[in-house]
């Protein structure tokens, strides 16, 4: 690659990518190669999806252009920038446009963290498919690179949430020439040379990691299977539909492992949405690489005016030293847009990130965070998958470890030692996931003893989800066990240390299988815990996830059987207020849900009771044939006075 010269890495400067035809001429641009447009405003920083694209495509010798959240006038979007020498990359942010607008009640949302002043309305609805769509408009047969999550996650044919149906592939709803999906780093770099070298944007068709339409089932560069097509999946209305779009999905998540070397075609109509085998996880020092490039490290200053943007904050001096996660939670799209095989930078490579953060404005002495999507994974689960990849149909950690799962903290542990101990560091903070049944696992407690003494903020974030076993079973999660002996495990050593640290469980409602039965179980062991949660998520059906499948189809998508999926908003809010029962705002839903589900016994003043009686509610037939027999009986006669 052209970012290395003899082992060191070549410098690019610290300055942001244009933004306009003046910057391109203050550079002394005539053309440029990409236009970037994103729905996020543009944020120079490695935890921006937007910023690493750009960022490799620089240094692989290509110019880039971003327009960021492009205006719109009369539903047209305004176009300052001339025709692209190669073509167009397209984004919807960080994060779905569609989560970034509505919560899981499908009510909008007041604040967007990716926008200036969190402002909402500065990106459209599916916002792939309309800037895709714009792009044709304006500059006609232009090669359009679609990328980022919104397109990852919905590269098949999804059940959307907001439409309540199952949409076609956002590459053949946007028109645009080509899906990337995962992390891009590979394919979008070989795709600019390609494109760079004249080959035709629709015979590009043999990089992995992409997706692409063709009129024939495959290309030729892989072995290709085939899932049910666009038009079976949709029929969410007849048992035959909803099977053939629970199959489709299992056979999605088989062939989503780098180790996969089949194409995977699904029909839309008379054409075929192909995708190719994912990309190869990134070597070491190529990864090290990507997280060295010259990024400015924070907003593009047309923002100043605006107070910058805050999404940046959490964010701006944490360290991403991990990618992937073989949790593989049934809700999470972690797994199908970077898998599940764990891709590590270097000690090297983090302690000089480190390093950078403490020569930053703004740097009182404290990395947020050194994580990823589970921070304590920093190795492959088992030595087996270097040589056969990982397994399908079979899970690393849930409900039980698998045997050959190999636990070791050892090297994240040096890692975090060595962090504390660089000059200007006063505490170094991991707020990202930390998945405690891996943590369990590990039978050498050095990392425990370090995680409680030296890195947690006050209050350590976990994520439990739910205490119901059936609940969790479909979750892909552990057995609530293992959270119990952590939580005891964990008071003990804050005891032992005399600090005072909380410990806060992450708590899903609403999750396929759990019914009212499940909620109140919950709702008891919260009860019995003294915990009153301030937030509680809704199971929020985002694309492309097993869960979400489930939600659609009424069935697990890993077994074809059928699942319990609480779909109504009544429930849904009876099950979110059960989780907290003890606020007063909730008793009438609590109450509610109680009654429907024939546990009065839990109204009342004793010690398992959820809420407080109330006058108003009617005895249950029982009390009230027993209160009419003491009214009808007869008196007893007096005693006689003697």
């Amino acid at each position: 690659m052209k970012h290395i010269e003899n082992g060191k890495y070549t410098e690019l400067g610290h300055e942001f990518l244009p933004v306009s035809v003046a910057d391109m001429e203050k550079l002394g641009w005539e053309d440029y190669d990409f236009l970037y447009v994103c729905g996020d405003a543009y944020v120079d920083h490695p935890s921006f999806g937007a910023a690493i694209i750009s960022r490799v495509l620089e240094a692989e010798g290509y110019r880039v252009c971003m327009y960021c959240q492009p205006p719109f006038e009369k539903g047209k979007m305004k176009m300052p920038f001339p025709r692209p020498r190669l073509g167009a990359l397209v984004s919807s942010g960080n994060i779905d446009s569609m989560v970034a607008h509505y919560t899981a009640a499908r009510r909008k949302r007041s604040e967007d963290w990716y926008s200036p002043e969190k402002k909402m309305g500065l990106r459209p609805d599916r916002a792939v498919i309309v800037y895709s769509r714009e792009l044709r408009r304006i500059f006609g047969d232009l090669p359009i690179i679609i990328g980022g999550l919104e397109a990852s996650l919905r590269r098949f044919a999804h059940y959307d949430y907001w439409d309540d149906a199952v949409r076609p592939s956002v590459l053949a709803d946007s028109g645009a020439d080509i899906l990337t999906y995962g992390m891009g780093e590979r394919s979008i770099p070989e795709i600019a040379k390609l494109l760079d070298r004249g080959v035709p944007v629709e015979k590009i068709t043999g990089v992995r990691g992409t997706c692409y339409m063709s009129d024939v089932r495959g290309s030729g560069d892989f072995e290709t299977v085939e899932c049910a097509p666009f038009e079976k999946c949709r029929d969410l209305s007849t048992d035959a539909g909803k099977l053939e779009y629970a199959k489709a999905c299992r056979m999605q998540y088989r062939e989503h492992d780098h180790s996969s070397v089949r194409a995977l075609a699904q029909r839309h109509g008379d054409r075929y949405l192909v995708q190719n085998p994912p990309s190869l996880p990134l070597k070491q020092w190529e990864m090290d690489w990507v997280y060295s490039l010259p990024y400015c490290r924070t907003w593009h200053p047309m923002y100043d005016k605006s107070g910058g943007i805050s999404a940046i904050e959490e964010v701006k001096f944490s360290i991403t030293h991990v990618r992937g996660c073989f949790g593989n939670c049934a809700f999470c799209s972690i797994a199908f847009h970077q898998g599940r095989y764990i891709q590590t930078r270097s000690e090297e490579s983090v302690i000089s990130e480190a390093r950078l953060l403490t020569t930053l404005p703004g740097f009182k002495g404290y990395i947020h965070d050194v994580g990823g999507p589970t921070a304590n994974f920093r190795r492959p689960s088992c030595d087996g998958q270097e040589k056969r990849g990982l397994c399908r149909d079979r899970s690393c950690l849930a409900p039980k470890p698998c045997p050959n799962l190999k636990v070791d903290h050892s090297e994240y542990l040096a890692l975090l030692e060595k962090l504390r101990a660089i000059p200007g560091i006063k505490k170094v903070f991991i707020r990202s996931g930390i998945r405690f049944d891996y943590l369990m696992a590990d039978p050498d407690d050095r990392f425990f003893r370090a995680l409680v003494k030296h890195h947690i903020s006050g209050q350590l974030k976990v994520a439990p989800e739910h205490c119901a076993s059936g609940v969790l079973a479909y979750m892909n999660k552990p057995e609530f066990k293992v959270y119990e002996s952590f939580k005891k495990k964990y008071d003990e050593e804050n005891r032992r240390l005399g600090l005072k640290q909380y410990l806060v469980p992450y708590l899903m409602s609403s999750h396929p299988g759990s019914d009212l039965g499940c909620a109140i179980e919950l709702a008891q062991y919260l009860r019995r815990e003294r915990l009153n949660p301030e937030q509680v998520q809704d199971f929020y059906p985002t694309p492309g996830t097993v869960s979400t499948c489930a939600f659609a189809t009424g069935l697990d998508p890993r077994t074809l059987k059928p699942v319990f999926v609480p779909r109504s908003p009544t429930e849904k809010a009876w099950q979110r207020a059960l989780l907290q029962s003890r606020e007063p705002r909730n008793r009438e839903l609590v109450r509610a849900a109680l009654i429907k589900a024939g546990r009065r016994d839990l109204m009342g003043s004793g010690p398992e009771c959820l809420i407080p009686a109330d006058p108003k509610d009617r005895p249950v037939p029982e009390q009230k044939r027993q209160a009419s027999q003491k009214k009808t009986a007869p008196a007893r006669p007096a005693k006689k006075k003697r």
